[in-house]
C-alpha cells in the first residue's frame, strides 16, 4: 500500500498481457479493461484509491512478456497489490495461421510445452518481488465455429488453470464471461471460424462492450482483499 497527497489508501494495480491488455481494437485506450477496472474502482470507493499500471503490447507471446517482466515491470509489480496476467493467445494464434495455411492440424504440443515454461516462469518472478494477489485469466474462443480452436483454447486454458493453481493465483475464468457471446463482443467478428483470420483483420480483440464485459468481470476478484 501507499499514500498519495491527501492520504487516500492507494491500491496499485498491474495488468501484464499481450494485445488484449493493452487494448488493440479498443476505440480508445483509456476503453481497455484495466483502465475501465481501476475507474470503476475508484468510483466505488473514495478512501481506497486504486492506481494501474499496464505492461502489455500487441503481438507478445509469453516468452516476450516474460522478458519484459523481468527487464520492465519488476520495479512496478514490487509495489502492486495485484497483478492479473493475460498471455498465451498469441502462442496459439501463431500456431493456428501456420496450420491453416499449411492445411494442418494444429501441433498443440509444442506450443504447451514452452507456455506453460513461461508462465510459470512469470508468476516465479511476481512472487520473487512482491506480495501482490495475482490473478491468471483465461483465453476466450474468438472462433466459436471451429472445432479446431476450441480444442486448443481448451488445452491452452487447462494449462493456464493448472499453472496457476500451482502458484496459489486466483483465476478469472473469461472463456466463460465470452462464451455464446462472441458477435457481440469483438472487434470485426465475422463466421466465428478459424478461416477468418485468413482475410486480413484479425477478428480476435475485444471491442468496446468487451472490454467492458471483462472490466465487470475481473472487478470482484480485484477488489478482494483476500
Amino acid at each position: 500500500m501507499i499514500k498519495n497527497r491527501v492520504g487516500d489508501i492507494v491500491m496499485l494495480y498491474t495488468a501484464l498481457g499481450d494485445s488484449i491488455t493493452y487494448g488493440e481494437n479498443a476505440s480508445s485506450l483509456a476503453k481497455a479493461y484495466p483502465q475501465l477496472a481501476v475507474a470503476a474502482l475508484n468510483s466505488r470507493s473514495r478512501s481506497r484509491r486504486a492506481a494501474g499500471y499496464v505492461l502489455a503490447r500487441p503481438g507478445w507471446t509469453s516468452h516476450d512478456l516474460l522478458n519484459a517482466v523481468i527487464w520492465k515491470g519488476s520495479a512496478a509489480i514490487s509495489k502492486s497489490d495485484v497483478v492479473s496476467v493475460w498471455i498465451g493467445g498469441v502462442d496459439l494464434a501463431n500456431a493456428a495461421l501456420s496450420s491453416i495455411k499449411n492445411q494442418q492440424q494444429i501441433a498443440i504440443k509444442p506450443i504447451l510445452t514452452p507456455y506453460r515454461q513461461n508462465l510459470r516462469a512469470i508468476l516465479a518472478h511476481i512472487k520473487s518481488v512482491s506480495d501482490a494477489r495475482i490473478i491468471c485469466c483465461t483465453q476466450y474462443n474468438p472462433f466459436p465455429n471451429s472445432s479446431l480452436a476450441a480444442a486448443a483454447i481448451d488445452q491452452l486454458n487447462y494449462t493456464t488453470i493448472e499453472v496457476a493453481q500451482s502458484y496459489h493465483a486466483q483465476i478469472a475464468p473469461a472463456h466463460r464471461w465470452f462464451e455464446g457471446k462472441q458477435a457481440s463482443l469483438i472487434y470485426g467478428y465475422r463466421n466465428g471460424r478459424l478461416e477468418d483470420a485468413l482475410s486480413g483483420t484479425l477478428p480476435i480483440h475485444p471491442n468496446d462492450r468487451g472490454h467492458q464485459v471483462i472490466a465487470n468481470g475481473l472487478i470482484p476478484y480485484l477488489a478482494s482483499r483476500n
